[in-house]
Protein backbone atom coordinates (compact mmCIF):
# COMPACT_ATOMS: atom_id res chain seq x y z
CA UNK A 1 0.00 0.00 0.00
CA UNK A 2 1.67 3.28 -1.08
CA UNK A 3 1.29 6.00 1.39
CA UNK A 4 0.68 9.52 0.21
CA UNK A 5 1.00 12.75 2.46
CA UNK A 6 -0.06 16.03 0.82
CA UNK A 7 0.02 19.90 2.45
CA UNK A 8 -2.81 21.58 1.73
CA UNK A 9 -3.20 24.15 4.80
CA UNK A 10 -5.05 27.06 2.87
CA UNK A 11 -8.67 27.64 1.50
CA UNK A 12 -11.52 25.29 0.05
CA UNK A 13 -10.67 26.61 -3.78
CA UNK A 14 -7.55 25.72 -3.22
CA UNK A 15 -7.88 22.31 -1.96
CA UNK A 16 -10.66 21.60 -5.01
CA UNK A 17 -7.52 21.82 -7.03
CA UNK A 18 -5.52 19.58 -5.38
CA UNK A 19 -8.44 17.22 -5.37
CA UNK A 20 -8.32 16.52 -9.58
CA UNK A 21 -4.58 15.25 -8.19
CA UNK A 22 -5.85 13.00 -5.29
CA UNK A 23 -8.60 11.80 -7.35
CA UNK A 24 -5.88 10.78 -10.02
CA UNK A 25 -3.47 8.82 -7.60
CA UNK A 26 -6.32 6.85 -6.50
CA UNK A 27 -8.30 6.10 -9.92
CA UNK A 28 -4.71 3.81 -10.88
CA UNK A 29 -4.04 3.04 -6.87
CA UNK A 30 -7.13 2.66 -5.23
CA UNK A 31 -5.73 0.77 -2.06
CA UNK A 32 -3.25 3.82 -1.86
CA UNK A 33 -3.62 5.44 1.98
CA UNK A 34 -3.82 9.39 1.67
CA UNK A 35 -3.23 11.76 4.26
CA UNK A 36 -4.10 15.45 4.00
CA UNK A 37 -3.00 17.64 6.51
CA UNK A 38 -5.58 20.69 6.47
CA UNK A 39 -6.04 23.98 7.52
CA UNK A 40 -8.98 25.51 9.93
CA UNK A 41 -10.43 27.20 6.95
CA UNK A 42 -10.78 23.92 5.47
CA UNK A 43 -10.46 20.78 7.83
CA UNK A 44 -14.17 20.43 8.14
CA UNK A 45 -14.72 20.29 4.07
CA UNK A 46 -11.78 17.89 3.32
CA UNK A 47 -13.22 15.60 5.57
CA UNK A 48 -16.73 14.92 3.50
CA UNK A 49 -14.58 13.54 1.07
CA UNK A 50 -13.97 9.52 1.49
CA UNK A 51 -11.50 9.41 -1.31
CA UNK A 52 -9.19 10.77 1.61
CA UNK A 53 -8.58 8.49 4.29
CA UNK A 54 -7.11 10.88 6.85
CA UNK A 55 -7.53 14.66 7.82
CA UNK A 56 -5.06 15.97 10.12
CA UNK A 57 -5.65 19.40 11.76
CA UNK A 58 -3.09 21.74 11.87
CA UNK A 59 -3.60 24.39 14.64
CA UNK A 60 -1.81 27.86 14.69
CA UNK A 61 0.71 28.15 17.11
CA UNK A 62 4.72 26.70 17.30
CA UNK A 63 3.87 23.90 19.50
CA UNK A 64 0.68 22.79 17.51
CA UNK A 65 2.93 22.42 14.76
CA UNK A 66 5.96 20.82 16.51
CA UNK A 67 3.34 18.51 17.97
CA UNK A 68 2.37 18.09 14.20
CA UNK A 69 6.27 17.14 13.46
CA UNK A 70 6.16 14.58 15.84
CA UNK A 71 3.18 12.86 14.47
CA UNK A 72 4.07 12.79 10.97
CA UNK A 73 7.30 11.50 11.94
CA UNK A 74 6.54 8.46 13.29
CA UNK A 75 4.80 7.38 9.71
CA UNK A 76 7.01 6.73 6.75
CA UNK A 77 5.56 7.81 3.78
CA UNK A 78 6.09 6.92 0.04
CA UNK A 79 5.60 10.24 -1.36
CA UNK A 80 5.00 13.65 -0.14
CA UNK A 81 3.93 16.79 -1.77
CA UNK A 82 3.59 20.08 -0.30
CA UNK A 83 1.04 21.60 -2.54
CA UNK A 84 -0.26 24.88 -0.76
CA UNK A 85 3.44 26.07 -1.16
CA UNK A 86 3.25 27.20 2.58
CA UNK A 87 7.18 27.56 4.15
CA UNK A 88 6.06 25.78 6.98
CA UNK A 89 4.53 23.04 5.20
CA UNK A 90 7.80 22.71 3.26
CA UNK A 91 9.73 22.88 6.95
CA UNK A 92 7.58 19.96 8.69
CA UNK A 93 8.18 18.44 5.36
CA UNK A 94 11.92 18.98 5.08
CA UNK A 95 12.40 16.02 7.90
CA UNK A 96 9.72 13.66 6.94
CA UNK A 97 10.62 10.19 6.19
CA UNK A 98 9.20 10.04 2.38
CA UNK A 99 10.85 8.35 -0.34
CA UNK A 100 9.94 11.13 -2.69
CA UNK A 101 9.14 14.45 -2.25
CA UNK A 102 7.49 17.50 -4.20
CA UNK A 103 7.04 21.18 -2.84
CA UNK A 104 5.13 23.01 -4.89
CA UNK A 105 6.23 26.25 -7.37
CA UNK A 106 3.61 27.24 -9.38
CA UNK A 107 6.02 30.22 -10.73
CA UNK A 108 6.99 27.73 -13.09
CA UNK A 109 4.14 27.10 -14.70
CA UNK A 110 1.52 28.69 -16.27
CA UNK A 111 -0.99 27.62 -14.49
CA UNK A 112 -1.65 24.96 -11.12
CA UNK A 113 -3.35 22.22 -13.75
CA UNK A 114 -0.51 22.18 -16.03
CA UNK A 115 1.61 21.61 -12.30
CA UNK A 116 -0.89 19.15 -11.42
CA UNK A 117 -0.30 17.39 -14.75
CA UNK A 118 3.48 17.53 -14.49
CA UNK A 119 3.54 15.78 -10.92
CA UNK A 120 1.07 13.66 -12.28
CA UNK A 121 3.73 12.95 -14.60
CA UNK A 122 6.68 12.72 -12.58
CA UNK A 123 4.10 9.43 -10.56
CA UNK A 124 4.01 7.81 -13.95
CA UNK A 125 0.31 8.98 -14.14
CA UNK A 126 -1.82 9.65 -17.16
CA UNK A 127 -4.15 12.54 -16.82
CA UNK A 128 -7.30 13.01 -18.85
CA UNK A 129 -10.29 15.15 -18.55
CA UNK A 130 -12.56 13.32 -16.88
CA UNK A 131 -10.24 13.76 -14.00
CA UNK A 132 -12.11 17.42 -13.68
CA UNK A 133 -15.43 15.41 -12.48
CA UNK A 134 -14.13 15.65 -8.64
CA UNK A 135 -17.43 16.19 -7.20
CA UNK A 136 -19.07 13.17 -8.99
CA UNK A 137 -20.90 10.70 -7.08
CA UNK A 138 -21.32 13.49 -4.47
CA UNK A 139 -24.47 12.85 -1.63
CA UNK A 140 -26.45 15.28 -2.09
CA UNK A 141 -30.25 13.40 -1.00
CA UNK A 142 -29.94 14.62 3.01
CA UNK A 143 -29.34 18.36 1.88
CA UNK A 144 -31.92 20.22 0.76
CA UNK A 145 -32.06 22.58 -2.40
CA UNK A 146 -34.58 24.18 -4.25
CA UNK A 147 -36.64 23.47 -7.32
CA UNK A 148 -35.33 23.15 -10.45
CA UNK A 149 -34.70 25.42 -12.60
CA UNK A 150 -32.76 28.21 -10.55
CA UNK A 151 -29.72 30.01 -11.02
CA UNK A 152 -27.11 31.49 -8.46
CA UNK A 153 -26.14 35.12 -7.30
CA UNK A 154 -23.05 34.26 -4.61
CA UNK A 155 -23.19 37.95 -3.61
CA UNK A 156 -20.81 37.70 -0.52
CA UNK A 157 -18.13 40.27 0.96
CA UNK A 158 -16.42 39.97 -2.65
CA UNK A 159 -18.82 42.60 -3.68
CA UNK A 160 -18.56 45.14 -0.80
CA UNK A 161 -15.64 47.09 -1.34
CA UNK A 162 -15.05 48.06 2.59
CA UNK A 163 -14.67 43.92 2.85
CA UNK A 164 -11.84 43.01 0.33
CA UNK A 165 -9.02 43.91 -1.52
CA UNK A 166 -9.15 47.63 -1.77
CA UNK A 167 -6.93 48.15 -4.98
CA UNK A 168 -9.28 45.69 -6.34
CA UNK A 169 -11.92 48.08 -8.90
CA UNK A 170 -14.99 48.77 -6.49
CA UNK A 171 -18.01 47.47 -7.81
CA UNK A 172 -20.62 47.64 -4.71
CA UNK A 173 -24.14 48.23 -5.96
CA UNK A 174 -26.33 50.71 -4.42
CA UNK A 175 -29.56 49.38 -3.00
CA UNK A 176 -31.39 50.76 -6.22
CA UNK A 177 -28.82 49.11 -8.71
CA UNK A 178 -28.71 46.18 -7.08
CA UNK A 179 -32.68 46.00 -7.52
CA UNK A 180 -32.84 46.82 -11.01
CA UNK A 181 -30.10 43.92 -11.45
CA UNK A 182 -31.95 41.33 -9.87
CA UNK A 183 -35.50 42.35 -11.33
CA UNK A 184 -34.07 42.62 -14.99
CA UNK A 185 -31.95 39.16 -14.36
CA UNK A 186 -35.26 37.42 -13.54
CA UNK A 187 -36.55 38.44 -16.96
CA UNK A 188 -34.46 37.73 -18.90
CA UNK A 189 -33.37 34.01 -17.66
CA UNK A 190 -36.99 33.51 -17.50
CA UNK A 191 -35.80 31.30 -13.99
CA UNK A 192 -35.64 31.40 -10.14
CA UNK A 193 -32.61 33.74 -8.72
CA UNK A 194 -31.10 31.80 -5.33
CA UNK A 195 -28.53 34.67 -3.49
CA UNK A 196 -26.33 33.05 -1.66
CA UNK A 197 -23.49 34.33 0.36
CA UNK A 198 -20.63 34.10 2.75
CA UNK A 199 -20.15 33.62 6.40
CA UNK A 200 -21.91 37.03 7.19
CA UNK A 201 -24.65 38.58 4.62
CA UNK A 202 -23.70 41.64 3.91
CA UNK A 203 -26.43 45.00 4.86
CA UNK A 204 -27.03 45.80 1.35
CA UNK A 205 -28.89 42.02 0.53
CA UNK A 206 -30.94 42.68 4.48
CA UNK A 207 -32.42 45.53 3.09
CA UNK A 208 -33.08 44.22 -0.33
CA UNK A 209 -35.09 41.09 1.22
CA UNK A 210 -36.85 43.62 3.57
CA UNK A 211 -38.14 44.62 0.59
CA UNK A 212 -38.20 42.00 -1.83
CA UNK A 213 -41.81 40.43 -2.56
CA UNK A 214 -40.66 38.96 -5.56
CA UNK A 215 -41.28 35.33 -4.93
CA UNK A 216 -38.88 34.16 -7.72
CA UNK A 217 -35.77 35.69 -5.47
CA UNK A 218 -34.77 33.88 -2.96
CA UNK A 219 -32.06 34.31 -0.03
CA UNK A 220 -30.27 31.36 1.33
CA UNK A 221 -27.46 32.50 4.23
CA UNK A 222 -25.75 30.73 6.53
CA UNK A 223 -24.55 27.56 4.61
CA UNK A 224 -21.58 25.38 5.18
CA UNK A 225 -20.02 25.06 2.19
CA UNK A 226 -21.05 21.27 1.62
CA UNK A 227 -24.46 22.37 1.59
CA UNK A 228 -23.53 25.56 -0.76
CA UNK A 229 -21.95 23.13 -2.99
CA UNK A 230 -24.91 20.95 -2.76
CA UNK A 231 -27.35 24.27 -4.58
CA UNK A 232 -24.54 24.95 -6.59
CA UNK A 233 -24.44 21.49 -8.45
CA UNK A 234 -27.84 21.56 -9.34
CA UNK A 235 -28.31 25.10 -10.79
CA UNK A 236 -27.98 26.04 -14.19
CA UNK A 237 -26.04 28.68 -13.61
CA UNK A 238 -23.62 30.20 -11.52
CA UNK A 239 -22.83 34.36 -11.34
CA UNK A 240 -19.76 35.55 -8.24
CA UNK A 241 -16.94 37.15 -7.66
CA UNK A 242 -13.66 34.29 -8.22
CA UNK A 243 -13.52 32.04 -5.46
CA UNK A 244 -13.93 28.25 -3.90
CA UNK A 245 -18.17 28.22 -5.64
CA UNK A 246 -16.27 29.10 -9.08
CA UNK A 247 -14.40 25.62 -8.19
CA UNK A 248 -17.43 23.82 -7.64
CA UNK A 249 -18.99 24.90 -10.67
CA UNK A 250 -16.39 24.15 -12.61
CA UNK A 251 -16.60 20.36 -11.27
CA UNK A 252 -19.78 20.25 -12.17
CA UNK A 253 -19.43 21.83 -15.87
CA UNK A 254 -21.81 24.27 -14.58
CA UNK A 255 -22.13 27.16 -16.87
CA UNK A 256 -20.95 30.42 -14.64
CA UNK A 257 -19.76 34.23 -15.20
CA UNK A 258 -17.16 34.79 -13.13
CA UNK A 259 -16.41 38.30 -12.15
CA UNK A 260 -12.26 39.13 -11.58
CA UNK A 261 -9.89 41.80 -11.50
CA UNK A 262 -7.93 43.17 -14.31
CA UNK A 263 -4.90 43.58 -12.20
CA UNK A 264 -4.67 39.68 -11.62
CA UNK A 265 -4.05 36.59 -13.68
CA UNK A 266 -6.65 34.71 -12.25
CA UNK A 267 -6.00 31.99 -15.49
CA UNK A 268 -3.41 30.25 -13.08
CA UNK A 269 -6.46 29.23 -11.74
CA UNK A 270 -9.20 28.51 -14.00
CA UNK A 271 -7.23 26.94 -17.38
CA UNK A 272 -9.07 23.54 -16.48
CA UNK A 273 -12.70 25.80 -15.91
CA UNK A 274 -15.31 24.11 -18.35
CA UNK A 275 -18.89 25.92 -19.21
CA UNK A 276 -17.00 29.03 -18.21
CA UNK A 277 -17.07 33.03 -19.19
CA UNK A 278 -15.38 36.28 -17.13
CA UNK A 279 -16.18 39.10 -16.67
CA UNK A 280 -13.58 42.11 -15.59
CA UNK A 281 -14.77 44.28 -12.26
CA UNK A 282 -16.11 47.66 -12.83
CA UNK A 283 -18.59 50.09 -11.51
CA UNK A 284 -21.64 47.90 -10.27
CA UNK A 285 -23.93 49.82 -13.43
CA UNK A 286 -21.32 48.76 -16.10
CA UNK A 287 -20.97 45.33 -14.41
CA UNK A 288 -24.25 44.16 -14.43
CA UNK A 289 -25.45 45.18 -17.77
CA UNK A 290 -22.30 43.28 -19.26
CA UNK A 291 -23.25 39.82 -16.88
CA UNK A 292 -26.69 40.72 -18.54
CA UNK A 293 -25.51 41.16 -22.20
CA UNK A 294 -23.23 37.84 -21.89
CA UNK A 295 -26.77 35.42 -21.75
CA UNK A 296 -27.58 33.83 -23.85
Amino acid sequence: MNKYLIFRTDRIGDFLISLILIKSIKMVDAKSFITVVASDKNYEYIKSFNIIDQVILLKGGFFNKLKLFFLLRKQSFDTTIVHDGKTRSKLISSFLLSKNKYFSNINKFSSYIDEIKYILQNLKITFNDSLLDILNNRDYSKIYTPKKPYIIVHFDEKWIFDQYIKTYSNIEPSLKELETFLSSLTEKINKKIVVTTGVKTPMILKKFFEKNSDENINLLENLNFFHLESIIANSSLLISCHGAVSHVAAAKSIEQIDIIDKSYNYSKWSKHFRNYKSIERKNFDSLYKDILNSLL
